[in-house]
């Protein structure tokens, strides 16, 4: 996980980038389905158009910027799936009814997603000598960003019309929290396995 431009090259696992592409895949079925009945995919009155563009732009965001720019660099496929999995997962959550059958799965999703999307942020633009106060700052900026960005979203998209507005402020308040606990831990997890591969590459 050392960024390429700081660090000796380093060989990213095969079964990645086939994640990936596949996550990707699913991704876009998924949201085609979502576009001819909402229902089949669990999405009626949920922005399913919205997800139809918002996700896609994020999904494939990092492989158009990198081919456009810096095609001679290794591509950096984990941070690319980390960044796929947010709008991945939840499609697929709603697919199979995770979000209505199990209490707990979107306060699960708030915390994971803000935690990959922050990873990924600091594999693109940190280095691994980057102390874990830089890194903290970073995380913070992104994950409380990511969190807000999500949440203004999410009321425009479809809560404000929903009966569940009524709750919405305990509930915005309680993902944000769990989505800044997301980006530590994010930060926390990259810092030590940098300080390890750090430790490996100098011996």
């Amino acid at each position: 996980m050392i960024p390429s431009d700081t660090a000796a090259p380093y060989a990213v696992p095969r079964i990645v980038p086939i994640l990936d592409l596949a996550a990707k895949a699913i991704m876009v079925t998924l949201l085609v389905s979502a576009l001819i009945d909402p229902s089949a995919v669990n999405l009626e009155g949920k922005a399913a158009s919205a997800r139809a563009v918002g996700y896609p732009m994020l999904a494939f965001a990092l492989p158009v910027l990198w081919y456009g720019w810096r095609r001679e660099k290794p591509f950096p496929w984990v941070a690319d799936l980390m960044i796929t999995i947010p709008c991945f997962s939840d499609l697929l959550g709603n697919r199979i009814g995770f979000y209505d059958s199990i209490w707990w799965f979107d306060d699960l999703v708030h915390f994971v997603n803000t935690g990959l999307l922050t990873g990924a942020a600091i594999l693109l633009t940190m280095s691994y000598t980057a102390t874990l106060g830089q890194m903290i700052e970073r995380g913070l900026a992104v994950g409380v960003t990511a969190a807000l960005a999500w949440e203004i979203a999410e009321y425009f998209a479809f809560l404000s019309k929903s009966v569940e507005r009524n709750g919405a402020y305990a509930d915005t308040l309680a993902d944000m929290a769990l989505g800044t606990m997301g980006s530590m831990a994010a930060v926390l997890i990259i810092h030590r396995l940098w300080q390890r591969e750090s430790a490996s590459v100098t011996v």
